[in-house]
């Protein structure tokens, strides 16, 4: 179950007035390229993908956290029914179904952590997870950035990307374009989109 885009909005505009930051526009962007992207496939639900994309960090309504943001999430999500949005919250920071290449702080209980992996564990991706995972590693505050780029500032940030995901994410990017038989970059506006106020 997912709820409506208006319903995602209202979420997405609580978690901010909990916890105000730049993530917002982050989602906006996300939700943007998931739509278009979706749509140019042809086979995909584009209200789907923008809805998820909207709410794939919704966990950062409970603070400034790193990893405890992806339990956060999918607690949230499970709390109020949307299993949908509950997954995207989990799989959008794992390309490989891996813990271990998360980047940023470990900042959660051992009990979250138990959590994490093991609805990981049971998780079978699909084409909206990998359409997150892709579309948050091209989608910036300030709109859609250059993969490399965004992949080398988070690097920059935090010290470092792990290599796997850096492929994964670029092979992400070749199975969207080969699926849509266009550029990515053009789909998303890469150079007119900005997203507004929420």
């Amino acid at each position: 179950m997912l709820p409506t885009r208006e319903e995602a909005l209202k979420l997405l505009r609580d978690g901010l007035s909990c916890n105000p930051g730049s993530w917002g526009k982050h989602c906006l962007t996300v939700a943007h390229c998931a739509e278009k992207i979706a749509d140019a496939c042809g086979n995909m639900d584009s209200e789907k993908a923008y809805i998820l994309g909207l709410l794939h960090d919704i966990g950062r309504k409970f603070g400034v956290r790193h990893l405890g943001h992806v339990s956060d999430g999918y607690t949230y999500m499970k709390s109020l029914g949307y299993d949908e949005a509950a997954k995207i919250c989990l799989t959008h920071s794992f390309n490989n179904h891996t813990v271990d290449e998360y980047i940023g702080k470990f900042d959660v209980s051992e009990e979250e952590l138990v959590l994490i992996k093991t609805e990981l564990d049971k998780t079978v991706y699909d084409e909206y997870d990998w359409l997150i995972q892709l579309c948050d590693s091209i989608a910036g505050a300030e709109g859609v950035l250059d993969i490399e780029e965004r992949m080398g500032d988070v690097r920059k940030r935090y010290g470092s990307y792990p290599q796997d995901k850096w492929e994964s994410n670029i092979k992400l990017l070749h199975y969207f374009e080969g699926k849509m038989n266009k550029n990515i970059y053009l789909v998303c506006e890469k150079e007119i989109f900005v997203p507004g106020e929420i």
